[in-house]
Order: structure tokens, then sequence, then C-alpha cells
């Protein structure tokens, strides 16, 4: 049975939530491999919304076990606020599975991430301040807190102080702000401990039996491919891979094991925070598109920056990610337009390029090629089947298709949990 990925194709904010969750009737585990709480999914059950920063989506699907994977970063205050608010609507969160090697958001952490924002004043990178890249930073530098380190207080002990030796240094010197103690962010992080415990498994070994067992593993990336710490516009990146691979090592499975590669793509381009952006619009079709596509963070609340659909940075993900298919989210927030401009190439000191340059420099400067396709007035929502869209729709889709490398096997027409035209099976 398949082990699918499913990924930004993008800069995030793609509308993953809404493709998780169509798929989380049909399989038995989604896994979150990478990212925390500084990525959000919008999922519309009914008439009901909800909005996810750090579970996975198929935490709304009956029958499906939703997995956090060792490659992610756990605000344990973040965890359980999250599972108290599904609880209180009634959604059964038991079957929650976290690795124990993922690792734990800090109060130094998140302390570190805003005063270095800020602290860079012009030049900062439009983190969130939630303490991502500090976790990630800790991890790669072997000082990390991991789950299991809450349950052996003498290693969590030692662990924060190694920690806060060095920040502590930094915070005071550097920054002029107070010396955290280590004694309070241990008492602070053992009263996590019993609450999460429940949860607490070795879920390389589960995710791997499962397959094993012909279950369908369906792996979630948060974030976007252009977001990607390797692959995307550095340093305007989070700190981990939402690309492919990061799959195989966010979760503890081989890549022999993963037999199908799903990008979500908006029909328009939107990013959050700072960077480059060659489509961006700031004009009136920015904000239309800003207002009609309701493009405002769903863990930040900022503003997204909103511009024409990118085919160069959608060629791209095919490439790094391996893409078998597409989601195609939002067709229907076009509606209205005569003309849709479209990106099919960038010129650069007066030379067109059709592939995203590797170098920072050229990519900073960047201008859009257009090219401009007949829009449609019609209403599309109520579409079930591709021959319902308008023909300047289909037209549109094609058209994407054409110039993204992938097939687009399924059409976002609104925001409704049903309001999707699938083509082609994932399964």
């Amino acid at each position: 049975m398949p082990a699918l990925v499913l990924l930004g194709a993008q800069w995030g904010d793609e509308g993953k939530g809404k493709a998780t969750d169509l798929l989380g009737g049909s399989v038995d585990y989604v896994v979150r491999y990478q990212g925390g709480n500084n990525a959000g999914h919008t999922v519309v059950v009914g008439d009901q919304k909800y909005a996810l920063h750090l579970l996975p989506s198929g935490i709304l699907s009956p029958g499906c076990t939703p997995v956090i994977g060792n490659g992610v970063v756990v605000d344990p205050s973040v965890l359980l606020s999250e599972l108290s608010g599904l609880n209180e609507r009634g959604v059964d969160t038991s079957k929650l599975l976290i690795s124990g090697n993922a690792h734990i958001i800090t109060p130094y952490n998140v302390t570190v991430d805003k005063v270095t924002e800020r602290f860079l004043g012009k030049r900062k990178i439009g983190t969130t301040g939630r303490g991502i890249g500090p976790t990630y930073a800790d991890k790669i530098n072997r000082v990390g807190i991991r789950v299991q380190d809450l349950y052996d207080e003498s290693i969590l002990t030692q662990k924060v102080e190694a920690a806060l030796d060095a920040k502590n240094q930094i915070l005071t010197k550097l920054y002029n702000r107070r010396a955290i103690a280590a004694g309070q962010v241990v008492e602070e992080l053992l009263g996590y401990a019993e609450q999460i415990k429940p949860y607490v498994a070795d879920t390389v070994l589960v995710l791997n039996q499962a397959l094993e067992d012909d279950k369908v593993v369906l792996f979630e990336g948060g974030q976007g491919t252009l977001l990607d710490i390797d692959h995307g516009t550095y340093p305007f990146v989070t700190s981990s891979n939402p690309t492919a691979g990061g799959a195989c090592t966010g979760a503890g499975v081989g890549p022999t094991k993963i037999s199908r590669v799903i990008g979500i793509l908006k029909a328009y381009t939107t990013r959050v925070g700072a960077g480059p952006f060659p489509t961006e619009l700031l004009d009136e079709d920015g904000e239309a598109l800003r207002r009609i596509g309701g493009e405002r963070g769903v863990t930040t609340g900022r503003d997204r920056r909103c511009g024409w659909f990118d085919a160069v940075i959608a060629r791209y993900a095919t490439r790094v990610n391996g893409l078998t298919d597409f989601f195609l989210t939002k067709l229907d927030v076009l509606t209205g337009w005569e003309q849709i401009p479209v990106c099919v190439a960038y010129e650069i000191d007066g030379k067109r390029v059709e592939e995203l340059p590797y170098s920072q420099t050229d990519f900073h400067h960047a201008k859009p090629v257009y090219e401009t396709l007949p829009g449609w007035s019609e209403d599309i929502t109520k579409a079930k089947s591709f021959s319902d869209l308008p023909k300047n729709a289909q037209n549109y889709v094609k058209a994407l298709e054409d110039m993204s490398g992938a097939p687009i096997s399924a059409i976002g027409v609104g925001p409704g949990r049903t309001e999707t035209i699938e083509i082609n099976s994932f399964l």
C-alpha cells in the first residue's frame, strides 16, 4: 500500500490542510514530519472551521492515527492547548502519537528567537518568534531537549544547564536581557511530562510496521518548498526541510517506501514574511486576491503578500520534490478577472530565464515575464467535475499543468471539505 507525501509547492499556505483532510478518511496514519507551531492549517468540516498549528490535519478524521514525527519541534504548552481546544469541540484526540525523539521548544528558545529578530532590525528574517529556529539550532549543536528527556529529571537538568551556560552569556552581555534560571525551565518542562506521556511512542517503529502491514501512511509537510532550509529562498526560509526528502528523515521511513509525492499549488501565489517574491502585486489586484482569498496567516495573523501564479517556482518544486501530482487550490478566488497573468519566466539582466536561478542575487533581481490567459465570471464553487468548470477555467488549469511539469489531479473550488474536484485518485 502507498506511502504518500503531501507538501507545499510554493511558500506555504497553499491549502495543505484541505488536501490532507480530504485524504484523511482514506488513510490510516497522517504524519507531520517537520516544522513546529510556526505553520498553520485551516480545515473546514461542514460549518466548522478548525485552525491547526502543530497537530496533523488527520486528527479530524475518525479512524486515522495522527503522528508527530521526530523531525518536528514541539512546544508543549501549544500542544496541550490545541488538544484541549479540540477536545472541547468533541474531537477525539486519544490516538495521537508523538515521537520521543522530537525536540522540545523551551522558554529560552522563544526568548532567543524574539530578541535576535528584534536585534536584526531591517535585516530581520520575518520569523514567527515562536522559538522554531533556535530549537533546530540547538538540535544541530547537540544541546537540544527531546521529548524523552522529560522522563529523566537528571538528564533534563544537565541538558538545560548546558544550553543556558552559553545562552545566558548572549542574553545578558549582547542583548542586555536577564539571565534565565535553569531550575525554573526544568520545573516548567517537568510540569508537562505526565500530560504528554500517554501520546509518546517509538513512532519510527510504529510507522514502518504499519507500512509492512499494508497500511496507508500520509506524510504532511508544513510551510512549503521555497521555505526549505536547503532548497528555499535562503536566508528567508524556515529551519527544516518541508521538501519530500524531509519526510524520510523527519519520520524515519526509507525513500523506497514513498510511492507518491503530491504538491499543493495555489492558483496564484502568496508568501508571508520577508524575502524575494517576483510576482508580488502591490496594487488593487494584490489587495483583491488578499481580500477574496482570505489571505491572512493561520498562525501569525499576518496579511499574506499576494501575486500571480509563478510557473517557474512550480517547475522547481516538481524537480526538487520529484512530484507525481499537483493539488491546485483556490481556483475560485480568480473568478471575476477578465484577464489573468501567469509568470512563465523571469528576466534577469536583460536575459530570459525559465528555471529558478541558483544565485540569491539573481533571484532578488528577477522580473516576471507574463503570459495572459482569459478569465471567467461564472461561479465555480458548485462544480463537481472538471467538465463543470467554465471553458476558460479549464484552459487555465490545463495551462498551469503544462507549465508546471506534473499532472493536476485535484482542484479546490471553494473552502469547504466537499468543494473539491478529483480528476485522478491519489490512492
